[in-house]
């Protein structure tokens, strides 16, 4: 069997040995006949509900390996074209399936086929698109809320409610955000995606599209995505934590109201419900060392941890807001963002850290002390002493920059992600210097933010619908391609082989990523 080597930088290995591993080849042509570069080849275990996704390089050619044995249908996905799947593919283990080719036809860009970014762009100006842009679309796209689904006027009405209400979104806790916006929205919505849609029927027709279009490297055609299905519909997966045992831990964000527990030998997600009446939101679910799982819950102002013995969640409500957590493997406290809190499991007893009334993302160093960021216009990064209790706060040479997510490298260099500037930050808790990364791209939007063995950056691009990785010794960034609109992804975390795993929201599936050679 062809064996592909993972990327020395990265050190990334698959979950399936490539000793008792199946591969699929083949070649992919464009219309007039000739290889076809950059088409995403994905082969699904039916079984597993697993896919795996990986790119055509220039000569047209794909390799699709380290395959558990089971049923496959491979498909192609590649804007603007089509070509017929290959079904009933059964691999047996260190199988090698080649001349699997696929000629494609032209088909048509929809609109659910583009990013946020190429969206904001393209659609027209009109009354509510400022309301969308700024309020529904910080949280997620248009393409699978709003135009995979024709709707009327009460029909968009009644998801804008929706999402005020019982998703306890950003148009629900807004200072300011009146009926009218609401109602400017909808009608906004409806104008675009409703039955009578002002709409072209493809953006490609109209002419700024091409330069809206992302070209990507020969080096970007090397990523591999793998990722997994969830049991049923609006999950919400936020994110995927890997814990001592090589499964994971999914919070269902939204009206799901559970948490899932991913086992990625058999595919099997086991759930669990919180006894929270309403829309929790559980936005985090962190496993701890002693297997129990803490989460969030966004929606009720709630911690929880569920009960490795009794397969149950114990909720503590708290009074101030809950959003990401993160947990001391040392003294087994919990601390987490929305306003920055600490729980003692102990005593049961939250303490409020009232210098940080708000916050988003958050990271301990080897030493326990917290790490913050606060999602704002003038948002610093910050630091509590995991001892006094001390806040030091940082401010960032970009104003405006609303740092993210944030991460603390294995050298205790602190990571994080500035939004709004298109940049990611370096600080040195040394000296208190902060070097900035200008990411590629007109609005690159870090989300996401992991790093890797050998300290490499990895982020998602939330308007560009792109992932990249960031060499903080060079300089360089390499922009990889996602094999669906709308990656919505964010946060990332790399378990003990070295893969970075993500969720998906909007697509209902959890996975990870790395990048190969030849």
């Amino acid at each position: 069997m062809r064996s592909r080597t993972p990327l020395g930088v990265l050190g990334f290995i698959l979950a399936v040995s490539s000793a008792d591993a199946a591969t699929i080849t083949g070649t992919v042509k464009g219309p007039d006949g000739q290889p076809f570069r950059g088409a995403f080849v994905q082969a699904r275990n039916a079984q597993l509900k697993m896919t795996v996704s990986v790119l055509t390089d220039k000569e047209g050619r794909y390799v699709v390996e380290n395959l558990p044995a089971g049923d496959y249908r491979v498909g192609i996905r590649a804007v603007g074209y089509s070509a017929a799947a290959k079904s009933s593919l059964k691999l047996t283990a260190d199988q090698n399936l080649p001349s699997q080719d696929f000629a494609l036809a032209t088909g048509m860009v929809k609109w659910t086929d583009i990013s946020i970014l190429q969206g904001i762009e393209l659609l027209p100006n009109d009354r509510g698109k400022n309301v969308l842009v700024e309020d529904c679309m910080s949280c997620h796209g248009f393409q699978s809320k709003m135009a995979a689904v024709t709707r009327d006027l009460d029909g968009f009405r009644s998801r804008v409610e929706y999402m005020r209400e019982a998703m306890r979104s950003s148009l629900a806790d807004r200072r300011g955000f009146s009926d009218q916006q609401a109602e400017d929205i909808a009608y906004y919505m409806n104008k675009m995606f409703g039955y009578d849609s002002v709409l072209p029927k493809s953006p490609a027709e109209l002419p700024a599209y091409k330069s809206t279009v992302t070209e990507f490297s020969d080096d970007a055609l090397k990523i591999v995505y793998v990722d997994y299905d969830m049991p049923g519909p609006d999950r919400s997966p936020w994110t995927a934590h890997p814990d001592k045992d090589g499964t994971f831990w999914i919070p269902y964000y939204g009206a799901a109201n559970k948490i899932g527990h991913l086992d990625p030998v058999t595919g099997v997600v086991t759930e669990y419900p919180v006894p929270n009446l309403g829309t929790a939101a559980i936005h985090s679910a962190v496993p701890a060392p002693d297997g129990s799982v803490w989460l969030t819950e966004q929606g009720s102002n709630k911690l929880g941890r569920w009960d490795p013995r009794t397969k149950e969640v114990t909720e503590y409500q708290d009074t101030v807001g809950k959003h990401t957590v993160r947990i001391d493997p040392k003294t087994g406290m919990v601390w987490s963002t929305g306003a920055l809190s600490v729980f003692d499991p102990k005593t049961e007893k939250f303490t409020h850290i009232p210098q940080v009334p708000t916050c988003y993302g958050i990271a301990l160093d080897q030493e326990g002390n917290v790490w913050f960021t606060e999602l704002t216009a003038t948002g610093k990064v910050g630091k509590v002493d995991a001892k006094t209790l001390a806040v030091t706060k940082y401010a960032l040479p970009t104003v405006n920059g609303r740092p993210r997510r944030i991460q603390v490298d294995d050298k205790g260099i602190v990571w994080f992600g500035e939004f709004d500037a298109g940049r990611i930050g370096r600080l040195d808790p040394k000296t208190g210097a902060i070097t900035e990364f200008q990411l590629p791209g007109p609005q690159p939007t870090p989300y996401a933010l992991g790093i890797d063995r050998d300290g490499m950056v990895w982020y998602s691009s939330e308007y560009m619908d792109v992932i990249g990785r960031l060499d903080p010794n060079t300089g360089k960034v390499v922009e990889y391609p996602y094999p669906r609109a709308e990656n919505s992804m964010r946060d990332f975390f790399m378990d003990e082989q070295g893969r970075m795993w993500f969720g998906s929201p909007v697509n209902d599936k959890v996975g990870y990523f790395y990048v190969a050679k030849e």
